[in-house]
């Protein structure tokens, strides 16, 4: 079993799993946690951007943390460490809920000459490592996102082609 599994309203996501327990073993988590995945459109997510980040434009994702979390530094994801972030039915902490936009995903899929399931992968695990306390805003944090994002990707094979 995973240390992250992905809980979404359309029922199981594999090809997620597969991104979230990779990205469980390169960052080393232990315990049981679960992220939120959600699909929507560009109407969709523009309101969830301006609505949340005072951006009124179209993007690709948005990551929603439901913790405080340091890229790096993990406790145990235990219902003992996050009494009131686990989720009483699965018993897995509740990390966050991560928003990915399809008609971007697929257009960004074409104008990088990926498959769309590469750009989906990369936008869940960005978006999960985001949950995780990563960023980039600085220079430093963002080549250490990089170097996270390309590690994980290869370990499932989601590599640019």
């Amino acid at each position: 079993m995973s240390v992250l599994a992905v809980v979404g309203q359309d029922g199981s996501y594999p090809a997620y799993e597969n991104v979230a327990a990779a990205a469980s073993a390169y960052l080393r988590l232990e315990g049981a946690a679960q992220a939120e995945i959600v699909f929507c459109d560009e109407q969709e997510i523009r309101t969830l951007n301006r609505e949340t980040r005072g951006v009124d434009r179209v993007t690709d994702v948005l990551s929603f943390p439901a913790l405080t979390l340091h890229a790096g530094e993990y406790a145990p994801f235990t219902q003992a460490q996050y009494p009131w972030d686990t989720d009483p039915e699965s018993g897995r902490v509740h990390i966050g809920c991560i928003v990915i936009c399809t008609s971007v995903a697929a257009t960004q899929a074409v104008e990088y000459g990926h498959s769309i399931e590469r750009e989906q992968g990369y936008l869940f695990l960005h978006g999960l490592l985001h949950l995780l306390g990563y960023d980039h805003m600085q220079e430093e944090e963002r080549i250490e996102m990089r170097k996270a994002e390309e590690a994980i990707l290869a370990e499932v094979g989601l590599v640019r082609d």
